[in-house]
């Protein structure tokens, strides 16, 4: 369930906003005062912020910049009967990610928390590193770190294919052959022994001097990633 703060001093406003995002799934807390608002906003978790400017103690604009200093991905809707351009401008240059002018009809509030929350998702799962892990190797797929323990290590880029081919296939013996097509592109020929090499190569990075040894070999059938 995603929650949703509400920072507004009007406590009709609040509470009927409340009520309503209640109505359509959403989990929702009201802070009536701004250093409040914001407290609760950096030191708990919320999906999305919906911001009065005119409050007592800290204004709107203030808590919208505290907030992206410290939690830039949150989406901000700032509520406001401010309604001039400036004001506009003002508040986005803050921060926030959408702004509302009072009165305004709830179904159009929805629908711009829905657009923001959906915005939100994309960009966190753009922003979300891939990691895979077996024992104490990690393998970051985003970055293409790669570490086992506290040392890092340096792969080259087919190195690094082939190391991730086998940690998302760990525990199951991959062939030669699927090796050959799906690191390589190549049509596979029995004699060439490119597959080995690099094997070898991978081995000496990532198994010599560390235990447990990870890269095992399965006679006659190809090669399996695990702890043993």
């Amino acid at each position: 369930m995603k929650r949703i703060l509400i920072i507004e001093d009007d406590r009709r406003i609040a509470q009927n906003i409340g009520r309503g995002l209640a109505e359509e799934g959403y989990e929702t807390e009201i802070a009536y005062e701004g250093y409040n608002g914001r407290d609760l906003a950096l030191r708990q978790s919320f999906d999305l912020i919906l911001l009065d400017i005119n409050l007592p103690g800290l204004n709107g604009y203030e808590i919208c910049r505290n907030i992206r200093a410290e939690k830039p991905q949150l989406p901000i809707i700032m509520l406001t009967a401010l309604g001039e351009i400036e004001d506009k401008v003002e508040g986005l240059e803050r921060g926030a990610d959408d702004y509302i002018v009072k009165p305004f009809d709830f179904r159009e509030l929805n629908a711009r928390i829905a657009t923001c929350l959906r915005r939100a998702e994309v960009l966190q799962r753009d922003a979300a590193d891939e990691v895979l892990h077996i024992a104490d190797l990690e393998v970051n797929v985003t970055t293409k770190q790669v570490k086992r323990g506290s040392t890092t290590i340096d792969l080259t880029a087919r190195e690094f294919a082939l190391l991730e081919y086998l940690l998302r296939n760990r525990g199951r013996v991959v062939s030669k052959i699927d090796l050959a097509e799906k690191v390589w592109s190549l049509n596979f020929d029995p004699g060439t022994n490119v597959v080995e090499v690099y094997i070898n190569y991978l081995r000496k990075k990532i198994d010599r001097g560390f235990e447990p040894r990870l890269i095992h070999t399965r006679a006659g059938m190809g090669y399996v990633l695990k702890v043993e």
